[in-house]
């Protein structure tokens, strides 16, 4: 009897420690999206969550540590998500690739997380364009994260564009990269500019327009 009881105590504890670090990484996540790294402390998580401050220097030995576990959840997920979109894109195309296609695959599958996760992934993507601005330890975050999957459109973009110089397609992609950040970054400029007529929080009409936006930009330098 011993035996058939023991396995479901642990399993218990087991997803109950997995709830609660599931709200701490939440909770983490919506207040270093509005605060930014410094303008948050573990007592704030711990408060937002209900738990005393002490059980979060249990998992996680400072703040920084607990950031980039907040970061490095959702990164995991969309980075794999790019890569194989990429993968099955150079697969239908046959190998014969255009701007505007890779594009989308890298884009769009990023834009429908935005559009159908909630407010837990827009609250990533503000996160994601603080650590993208932040030079003195965001590079290395989104180095560690994100390069293997840009590099990846790189080489496909090389492919759809044989005779542009090389830099130019590095700087297409960083000015890609900097549209892309702001319109994460959710800043509601765009609202008060527009009168109203566009939204930043509005992933569904970035997804319409972006792609074409940029890869006419990479054809124009590209010339």
């Amino acid at each position: 009897m011993t035996e058939s009881v023991k396995p479901k105590r642990i399993s218990r504890k087991a997803e109950q420690r997995a709830e609660t670090m599931e709200q701490i990484l939440d909770a983490a996540e919506d207040l270093f999206s509005k605060h930014g790294l410094y303008g948050v402390t573990l007592k704030d998580v711990a408060k937002q969550v209900g738990v005393h401050h002490t059980l979060l220097n249990y998992y996680f030995a400072d703040k920084k540590t607990l950031f980039d576990a907040v970061f490095s959840r959702r990164a995991v997920v969309t980075s794999e998500r790019r890569m194989q979109a990429l993968d099955e894109y150079e697969a239908a195309c046959g190998g014969q690739p255009t701007v505007e296609g890779a594009l989308h695959a890298f884009l769009d599958t990023d834009l429908d997380l935005y559009i159908q996760g909630g407010e837990g992934w827009k609250n990533y993507a503000q996160l994601t364009a603080q650590v993208a601005n932040t030079p003195e330890w965001g590079a290395d975050l989104m180095d560690a994260h994100f390069d293997p999957v840009v590099l990846r459109l790189i080489g496909m973009l090389k492919k759809a564009l044989p005779n542009c110089p090389e830099q130019d397609i590095f700087w297409g992609y960083h000015f890609v990269t900097g549209a892309l950040m702001l319109t994460l970054a959710r800043t509601g400029r765009i609202d008060k500019l527009s009168g109203g007529l566009a939204h930043s929080d509005d992933f569904v009409a970035v997804k319409q327009r972006m792609t074409a936006f940029m890869a006419a930009g990479f054809l124009a330098i590209c010339r």
